[in-house]
């Protein structure tokens, strides 16, 4: 937990100065500050940096019952947004007396996603579930837990070179051809939009780069002004958006691709207080709030909610031994303000 606090505090200080720096006025700090602390650095007892944490059944459970299965997650870095993922999957896993351990880089980190799947081969974890971050270098991981008989499940992003069992999530190119609808309708047609991405390299951004702008230019009249990358990096996706927004003060509508980019386009909202349109990929706690608060427009869920339960569901009938469905696709669905109010 000290090292979750440090994480925060150190994130909090960098783009405070980052803010400071560019927007020069003191009570921009203090909007960047106070939604950051309430969103971006919500203390968890669940999902972690480096170090693993553990997440067992009740004490009434432990004591009759022992763990029947311990299961492993992995994120690709430690975020909001999958602190909620986590607190989905406990439920599943404490009603099936499944114990689990969660971990995830405190910033994006090929290197240490794959020594915590060496962690976990060497623990004899029951199964593993794993957004990779690049599912290309993590398939030897994925390969060497399946080979000690530990099944894998991809979730959010597939490794499908590996022998992983299972991809439960979204097919991102029809996720960004649904943004590019969401957008087309929203602007009738025309106009000029601002798109940041998140990392370049990664299928997620490339392909709902790609599904938005071929529905954008075979629909429409809509002109990218211009597409950046943060590469992982919350100070970059701010300051990417912040230099964006002052070369293209025409703009009309702001399209992000990644929870990163969101998180940081709702910060830039509330401080310059901008009257644009804002669309964004991730249901997410900050994001709800934006939505709920009109700094947002529009939001491309993927249905997050289910990961959890599904995530646990599948990596159960894998270690009994069960056959699972090679694709759990769980779509993509636009959520504004109003469609949260009729929930």
């Amino acid at each position: 937990m000290a090292n979750i606090t440090k994480t925060c505090l150190h994130l909090r200080e960098r783009s405070i100065r980052a803010l400071s720096v560019t927007l020069r006025k003191s009570f921009l700090i203090l909007v960047f500050f106070s939604l950051f602390t309430t969103v971006g650095c919500q203390d968890s007892n669940h999902t972690t940096g480096p170090l693993f944490s553990t997440v067992t059944p009740s004490s009434s459970q432990k004591s009759e019952h022992p763990p029947a299965y311990t299961f492993g997650i992995i994120y690709p870095m430690a975020h909001s947004f999958y602190e909620v993922i986590t607190q989905l999957a406990e439920k599943t896993a404490a009603s099936n007396s499944v114990q689990l351990i969660v971990k995830a880089p405190e910033e994006v980190s090929l290197e240490q996603q794959i020594r915590m799947m060496e962690t976990m081969i060497k623990q004899k974890v029951d199964g593993i579930a794993i957004a990779p971050i690049d599912p290309d270098a993590l398939v030897p991981a994925i390969n060497k837990a399946v080979e000690a008989g530990i099944p894998v499940v991809c979730f959010e992003t597939d490794s499908p070179l590996s022998r992983r069992l299972s991809y439960i999530g979204p097919d991102h190119y029809k996720g960004g051809a649904l943004m590019g609808e969401v957008v087309s309708k929203l602007m009738k047609g025309k106009g000029m939009v601002l798109v940041e991405s998140g990392m370049s390299s990664t299928p997620i951004q490339k392909n709902r780069l790609s599904g938005m702008l071929d529905y954008l230019s075979r629909n429409t009249a809509i002109q990218v002004l211009e597409v950046g990358y943060n590469e992982g990096s919350s100070d970059k996706a701010l300051s990417d958006l912040e230099r964006m927004i002052d070369d293209h003060p025409h703009f009309d509508t702001l399209i992000t691709l990644d929870i990163l980019s969101s998180s940081a386009s709702i910060l830039l909202w509330k401080a310059k207080g901008l009257k644009r349109n804002a669309l964004s990929f991730g249901m997410m706690p900050n994001v709800k709030e934006a939505l709920i608060n009109g700094q947002i427009t529009s939001v491309i869920s993927q249905n997050e909610q289910v990961w959890g339960d599904d995530i646990i569901a599948q990596l159960l009938r894998a270690a009994r031994g069960e056959t699972i469905p090679v694709y759990m696709d769980t779509g993509n669905k636009e959520m504004t303000k109003d469609s949260l109010e009729v929930r």
